[in-house]
């Protein structure tokens, strides 16, 4: 139990020393990416009004049949970028939130970029 706390803590850490440096405007906003054992969240986030500009999850209706796996996380890449081109959104800042990039983290970037959005 020690052990899995540790590792949160650690993760908490890396995601504020991210967050010190990283801040999301209405023309730039910030990406963020959670990732539990059962699914996958990404949230573009106004940080100057504190809003929320385009979400996805494989946990919505549309996106239910997605597993929190690589092939997937690309995919879902691609559908945050698709709605942040439907609000003319060409470029953002991307918060891996203390996560490692690799694996579902650098899929998801690697989508929304194959969705036209710069990174």
């Amino acid at each position: 139990m020690n052990r899995v706390l540790d590792k949160q803590r650690r993760r908490l850490r890396r995601k504020y020393r991210i967050r010190k440096r990283l801040y999301g405007t209405k023309e730039r906003p910030r990406m963020t990416v959670f990732k539990s054992n059962r699914h996958v969240y990404v949230q573009v986030i106004d940080d100057m009004n504190g809003t929320t500009i385009a979400s996805a999850g494989d946990v919505e209706k549309e996106l239910k049949q997605l597993k929190p796996n690589v092939t997937n996380g690309e995919k879902l890449g691609e559908v945050v970028g698709k709605r942040l081109l439907d609000k003319s959104i060409k470029t953002v800042v991307f918060d891996r939130n203390g996560y490692r990039y690799h694996g579902i983290v650098k899929a998801i970037a690697d989508g929304v970029r194959k969705a036209g959005i710069e990174l």
